[in-house]
């Protein structure tokens, strides 16, 4: 991959262009806490070549939810559970929009 190649991938939620110690950062957070909840299977990092961890844009988004509940006093388990459920939902819901609309749309008359 070339440089060009990486910077156009900046705009690409899955591009994991975060280290563990920049994602940390910018969670306000300890790099324990990412540690946790990746060993919790809420998030899982890919990896350098050099073995190190790296987010992406969305993991970070799912971090931050975990970490506003586990702020509200919500235990760490409990927090990346609540954070799939919602993930699934929102999923659900999304799933279900598609299908009201395509049972909505007009079908063509059936061949004769």
């Amino acid at each position: 991959m070339t440089a060009d190649d990486s910077f156009n991938r900046l705009d690409d939620d899955d591009y994991p262009a975060y280290t563990m110690g920049r994602a940390a950062d910018m969670l306000g957070t300890s790099q324990g806490f990412l540690r946790a909840i990746g060993e919790a299977r809420l998030i899982t990092p890919l990896r350098s070549e050099g073995g190190h961890r790296r987010y992406s844009r969305y993991q970070l988004r799912i971090a931050a939810r975990a970490r506003e509940l586990v702020d509200q006093g919500t235990p760490i388990e409990a927090a990346c559970r609540i954070v799939i459920l919602e993930d699934q939902l929102e999923e659900a819901q999304r799933i279900n929009a598609e299908h009201r609309r395509t049972a909505a749309a007009p079908h063509p008359p059936a061949a004769p």
